[in-house]
């Protein structure tokens, strides 16, 4: 096979890519994706491998990153693309020494897309590992697996379902009628990967947990200005928490036992030592008006220079009870690298702040009007993304999970669709009930099954009204997870190992 053809097929594979995630959501097409550039480097030199991946990499993100340019511009959302597409680049030419001899190696390529997707997720500054393959299947019977083998096993299996059907088209090639019958078994294989986790159980009980979720959404101006008058979010959040109490006080409405606002639903700095005060009386209103906990978004600089993307618990007869300061801020968007090359890129850069990061895994444990105590595992925002966020609250006890976000940043866009997608895999993976909770949408109550009920439109005022189950029950994800990378690290050496050259079939 000559350049002329591999190409296309690696352009065709990060179609497929793209397509594999929301809003398409035709999930067996990341199969297809990672069989397409199997075949386009087998047997091909290290440069035209690095050429196919890059192409690769280009036709995934840049459509699918199309949301970055909502406000930041043309410049950045097409930086930030290139940037993604090199670590592919990099894949495919590793692929093509891990099959310089020309035929498909499903379980080393496999293993070298764990590592890719692993670089992406750490580098540069911090990484970004948004769009992996395990969170293209949220609605795929392969999700069981991530139970047992979390997001980057389950990468793993979609990767190897790849590789075995690119292995397969190899052996029907012309002049190979004598490996039909492999190829069968081959193909087998791959179905077998994909359809048998369907079968693994995915257990939901638990003590239920009413849960109420309050989408405010934003001003009609706002998504264009990104401005309004403060405290004009906070009053939305608090009139409509009030509400609620009285729907409840009229039987209308189940009673919570907790309440949820997303991320940046105070735009008053609760915890300023001048106007803090007001600003927590007057989200004490809709607090006490329930009588329940409520435990929401805001940004505070507190007595510091920066601000701090925060979530805090209020306590009816209380007030602020617990915090949770974000650890893992996303680069360019709460902190700004290279600030001085960015400032050529777009004029939004000096509008972003460098946010202060906290220390503290987000485990916040609040106490229900029924005298029980519930703890929490919080994520916000892109945190859902990051393995190691997630992974400290589950072993850190969490019995539900909760993602306050905001995606007002991103318009119209399928950011959101692809943001409550990942957490549905994490609800999954920990075996969780998993409260995604937007300011603008898309929000949903998602049971421990990955199974997402209320879902929310864009740009919409919603309340979500559930029982939730709570559960302490660790998966074997929780073990698993952290070694996937190693051992996806040593097959990738014994590969390297191995490979010699043979003439290219």
């Amino acid at each position: 096979m000559h350049w002329p053809t591999r190409l296309p097929l690696a352009v065709l594979g990060g179609v497929a890519l793209w397509l594999a995630f929301p809003s398409h959501d035709i999930w067996p097409l990341a199969i297809v994706g990672t069989a397409l550039l199997a075949l386009s480097t087998a047997g091909s030199s290290v440069r035209t491998g690095l050429l196919a991946g890059l192409l690769l990499g280009l036709t995934w993100y840049t459509p699918m990153f199309v949301w970055a340019s909502t406000y930041a511009g043309v410049m950045p959302w097409l930086a930030m693309s290139l940037a993604s597409a090199l670590y592919p680049a990099a894949l495919g030419g590793l692929l093509a020494v891990l099959q310089r001899a020309g035929t498909v190696r499903p379980v080393v390529g496999a293993a070298a897309w764990v590592l890719m997707e692993y670089a992406r997720s750490v580098t540069p500054f911090g990484g970004f590992p948004w769009a992996r393959l395990g969170f293209s299947q949220a609605d795929s019977p392969t999700l069981g697996a991530v139970s047992l083998l979390s997001v980057a096993g389950l990468g793993f299996l979609v990767a190897l379902a790849g590789g075995l059907i690119a292995l397969t088209v190899q052996h029907l090639a012309p002049g190979q009628e004598r490996r039909t019958v492999r190829a069968g078994l081959l193909t087998l294989l791959a179905l077998a990967l994909t359809l048998a986790p369907a079968a693994l159980p995915r257990p939901t009980e638990g003590d239920p947990l009413q849960v109420a979720a309050v989408q405010g959404d934003l001003p009609a101006d706002f998504t264009r200005t990104l401005s309004a008058a403060r405290g004009t979010m906070l009053e939305r959040y608090t009139t409509m928490t009030e509400q609620l109490a009285r729907d409840v006080a009229a039987g209308d409405a189940p009673a919570p036992d907790l309440v949820l606002w997303p991320e940046g639903a105070s735009d008053l700095d609760p915890l300023d030592p001048a106007t803090g005060p007001e600003a927590v009386a007057e989200m004490m209103t809709g607090v006490e008006a329930l009588g329940v906990p409520v435990v929401l978004g805001a940004t505070s600089y507190g007595t510091g220079e920066a601000p701090r993307n925060m979530v805090l618990e209020l306590q009816p007869g209380q007030g602020v009870d617990d915090t949770y300061q974000k650890i893992y801020l996303a680069p360019f968007g709460e902190r700004m690298p290279l600030r001085p090359v960015m400032r050529h890129l777009s004029d939004w850069v000096d509008r972003i702040p460098d946010w202060e990061a906290g220390t503290e895994p987000g485990v916040l444990d609040v106490a229900l009007p029924d005298g029980r105590d519930v703890r929490l595992g919080l994520g916000i925002c892109f945190e859902v993304v990051v393995d190691p966020a997630m992974r400290d609250v589950v072993t850190g006890g969490a019995e539900l999970l909760v993602v306050p976000t905001s995606n007002a940043w991103f318009g119209e866009g399928d950011e959101a669709a692809q943001h409550i997608a990942t957490s549905r895999v994490r609800a999954v993976e920990y075996g969780r009930s998993v409260a995604h909770v937007s300011n603008v949408g898309i929000s949903g109550l998602i049971t421990p099954d990955g199974v997402a009920h209320g879902r929310t439109g864009l740009f919409t005022q919603a309340l979500l009204e559930r029982e939730l189950p709570l559960r302490s029950e660790q998966t074997l994800a929780v073990r698993t997870g952290p070694w996937v990378v190693p051992a996806a690290a040593l097959l990738v050496l014994l590969g390297l190992l191995t490979s010699r050259r043979r003439p290219a079939r």
